[in-house]
């Protein structure tokens, strides 16, 4: 009975969602850096990117390759088809409230916000990279199947 209500999809259109979910989380945490940044002259925006810039590919580096990789693997262990909410382990889902709740409660600090336009950017930017994992398994599993 429960079965009729699963919204199963092919497991290889997972990785796609993964990327998506990366990509959408990441161009919204740049984005909120540079609006941040909007009313600074442009060498300071610049070396604020820059350093986000470097820490984007060190958290991509040390964190979310790993990361990237484990889900690939975990995804392509899954049935042939499976919940389209399969895209991520359960440990994922938490771990996305928990950097959700972090980023709200970072955003109502009193604090002036461009104080978190480097971490914003570093973040975004190792999310972005860890998408681009996500598409090009995607995309190699569409070449295997034709």
């Amino acid at each position: 009975m429960l079965s009729k209500f699963n919204p199963a999809i092919p497991r290889q259109y997972l990785l796609a969602m993964a990327g998506t979910l990366w990509t959408a989380a990441g161009v919204l945490l740049c984005a909120r850096s540079l609006i941040w940044l909007g009313e600074f002259d442009a060498a300071a925006v610049i070396a604020v990117e820059m350093a986000g810039v470097a820490g984007a590919v060190a958290i991509y580096e040390i964190v979310f390759s790993k990361l990237v990789h484990r889900n690939i693997e975990r995804i392509g262990q899954l049935p042939e088809r499976v919940c389209l909410f399969a895209f991520t382990a359960w440990r994922g889902y938490a771990m996305v409230a928990l950097m959700m709740g972090v980023g709200v409660a970072l955003r109502s600090a009193s604090f002036p916000k461009y104080y978190l336009s480097g971490p914003y950017t570093a973040m975004g930017g190792a999310l972005l990279g860890g998408s681009a994992g996500f598409y090009r398994a995607f995309l190699n599993g569409l070449r295997t199947r034709t």
